[in-house]
């Protein structure tokens, strides 16, 4: 039996090699996903938080008003980087903007005096923008309140269509990933059959025969996960060096771990699982089932 038992395990090794690869690969490309999915949430969040808001102050008001409005404003939890623009700074953005022939045109300052702010990504959405119109035009030195209407609009909708993308080709590829390992684990367990078998004729029980399939599974569905780990850091890092170096702002270590332990996690369960059911079903089966 010895002898019949180093000789399949011998004969499994291929198997286990390929399917360490095979876990690998699958996992590799749930990553990928996984990282495409952080990027797109930290873009919606950099262009959220991009969303300018302006509050122009009517000429002549007392700059005590303004100091008092702008102070309310910054306490608001929607508001941060909070500037009071003065007419002449507002010239100067104007004429920065590509507007050089501004004194050939006017020979006097129409652009008003303002209040901007940026909003924090959460309040970037038409109802939001709408009750913190109503509530800064309340102040009488406000006389209108600005924000780009069309980016709100069109890139809440490009965020909720992308990430309604997202969610549906996670969901497709995640139940592809278990379909596919748990394929690769049943083929590399096939060559195993007539050990596990012979070990039951000989007296060996359940879990005597299970422990080491399974033992093995965890340690193969772990070292496929750092195999998929490593490859999506160098496919990470390529990128961020050579193909798109602003991506790299975007990074959050703290997702990738996440995302990192998550695939360590799906790997182990599934080739654990499907190990272990395997076994079962071999042990169940009559030796004339094997061949």
């Amino acid at each position: 039996m010895t002898a019949q038992s180093k000789a399949s395990m011998r004969r499994s090794k291929p198997s286990y090699f390929m399917a360490i690869l095979g876990v690998a690969l699958v996992l590799f490309i749930l990553g990928m996903l996984g990282w495409l999915v952080i990027n797109a949430s930290k873009l919606e969040t950099y262009f959220k938080g991009s969303v300018q808001v302006h509050a122009f102050v009517r000429d002549g008001s007392p700059q005590k008003e303004i100091d008092i409005v702008k102070q309310k404003i910054e306490a608001r939890p929607y508001a941060r980087n909070v500037a009071f623009i003065t007419k002449e700074m507002a010239r100067k953005n104007f004429i920065g903007d590509g507007n050089e022939d501004w004194d050939k045109v006017l020979d006097y300052n129409p652009l008003p005096a303002s209040i901007d702010f940026f909003l924090e990504p959460e309040y970037v959405n038409k109802d939001s923008l709408k009750t913190i119109t109503a509530e800064i035009t309340k102040n009488f030195i406000i006389s209108e309140v600005k924000y780009p209407d069309a980016v709100v609009s069109n890139l809440n909708n490009i965020v909720r269509k992308v990430g309604y993308f997202l969610l549906s080709l996670a969901g497709i590829l995640a139940l592809i990933v278990i379909i596919l390992i748990d394929n690769t684990i049943k083929l590399a367990m096939f060559s195993n059959r007539f050990l596990i078998k012979t070990m039951q004729m000989v007296g060996a029980t359940r879990w005597f025969i299970s422990k080491p399939f399974d033992s093995r599974a965890i340690i193969n569905g772990f070292i496929s996960a750092l195999l998929a780990i490593v490859a999506i850091m160098i496919i990470i890092y390529g990128v961020e060096n050579w193909w798109l170096p602003e991506i790299e702002a975007l990074r959050d270590n703290g997702m990738l771990a996440l995302l990192f332990l998550g695939l360590i996690i799906i790997g182990i369960s599934i080739t654990f699982i499907s190990t272990h059911r395997s076994v079962t079903k071999y042990l169940k089966m009559k030796l004339d089932e094997l061949y």
